[in-house]
């Protein structure tokens, strides 16, 4: 069985989507194996958001090919870019309570994906929880030079999945029960 992590952010806490969130994923057969609401610090964030320059940069690229597809020309390079959202979002996850949890189960980082939808919004899934609950834009954050709020965060890759359980959970945290379903399902 597989693990990742998922972030409800503080807008997704705010807006009382909790219950929701976790349903969404409960009623697919994932089940949470580790759960926690807390206020993160900037430094938590930071150990989330890691100061990677590949990341920075590659976030930086796709803020420059929007740019140009809008026919504006930024003073920024992609790094420069791609710092500044590093540190808007430090900024957000660390503004108010957010809610970690794991998510295990079979190929649990391709289905949380999935079910979270694509992380601008407007390109989610309506059936997902981006797509449902979400109407934020980059252009609109950008206006008011915060993140976008998309309700959750949820890891890319079995990897990330790893690194960021890391920095969420002590493995003493993370339980291993059977769900009364899982004969049925596996």
């Amino acid at each position: 069985m597989e693990r990742t992590l998922v972030l409800i952010k503080p807008d997704g806490v705010e807006r009382a989507l909790i219950g929701k969130v976790i349903e969404k994923f409960e009623r697919a057969g994932l089940k949470v194996v580790a759960l926690k609401m807390l206020s993160p610090t900037k430094e938590l964030a930071g150990a989330h958001y890691a100061e990677d320059k590949a990341w920075m940069e590659s976030v930086g690229n796709k803020s420059l090919k929007s740019y140009e597809a809008k026919g504006i020309k930024p003073k920024e390079t992609a790094l420069q870019i791609g710092m500044r959202v590093r540190n808007m979002l430090l900024e957000y996850l660390a503004s108010h309570p957010t809610v970690a949890m794991v998510v295990e189960g079979n190929e649990a980082v391709s289905i949380v994906t999935k079910f979270i939808g694509a992380t601008a919004p407007f390109k989610a899934d309506s059936s997902s929880i981006r797509g449902e609950y979400a109407s934020d834009s980059y252009d609109f954050a950008d206006l008011q030079k915060r993140a976008v709020k998309n309700i959750v965060h949820a890891s890319d890759s079995p990897a990330s999945a790893q690194r960021e359980i890391k920095v969420w959970f002590k493995d003493g945290e993370i339980l291993k029960y059977k769900r009364a379903d899982e004969d049925a399902m596996f």
